[in-house]
């Protein structure tokens, strides 16, 4: 039976992380793909730098809502493992591949993003004041130094760190590294210039922005 959970809630998981919303809005609004502008990642970050704020903030609200969903699809569908422990593998699982599929969609050439607003989603919903303490570094962070990618890493090892903590199960920590895991991952790129000196920083400002194009 666990099998059977583990397989479904990944497979309703990964299709819903697919939906990557920054491609969709560039496309439907913008007639552009995102995946050729900027950075080339199709996530929040760079459609502000593309698209604008509106387009960025629409995004950030879309990988929010499908990790969330994921979430609780593979609760409610598959319950706790044993009745009453507390312990949700199908939302795990859901939440999980819901980040896998942000990162490579199914739908748009398995060319995404990097799951970093969808996997704070999915944190918010394996542990609220975990993910809550991951928000706060990744804030702290950016404001100090203006390095989203630096911040979304902080954010990502800070989580299950939090949740062992916490005294949260196993199995939710273990998710919650594989989340990091995947971020640390995707942003492969980002430490080569941090430790270059040549990764971007986080501005509003487009005179900024432009100069930086």
């Amino acid at each position: 039976m666990t099998a059977i959970i583990i397989i479904f809630s990944s497979v309703i998981g990964y299709l819903i992380g697919s939906v990557n919303t920054s491609i969709i809005i560039g496309k439907l609004f913008f007639r552009t793909d995102v995946r050729e502008h900027g950075s080339g990642n199709a996530g929040a970050t760079n459609a502000l730098r593309t698209l604008g704020k509106g387009a960025a903030a629409a995004v950030v609200a879309g990988d929010f809502i499908k990790g969330i969903l994921a979430c609780m699809i593979g609760r409610w569908v598959f319950g706790e493992i044993n009745p009453g422990d507390g312990i949700y593998i199908g939302e795990y699982m859901a939440g999980l591949f819901a980040v896998v599929g942000h990162n490579w969609p199914v739908y748009f050439g398995f060319r995404g993003g990097k799951g970093v607003m969808t996997s704070f989603a999915v944190a918010v919903m394996f542990s609220p004041l975990s993910a809550a303490i991951c928000l706060a570094g990744f804030i702290v962070v950016v404001a100090i130094t203006r390095y989203v990618s630096l911040g979304s890493m902080v954010a990502a090892v800070i989580f299950p760190v939090m949740a062992l903590a916490f005294g949260e199960p196993l199995v939710k920590i273990l998710a919650g590294a594989a989340l990091a895991a995947l971020i640390i991952w995707r942003h492969k790129e980002n430490i080569v210039r941090l430790v270059s000196g040549n990764e971007r920083k986080l501005s509003f400002s487009s005179k900024d922005q432009k100069e930086k194009e």
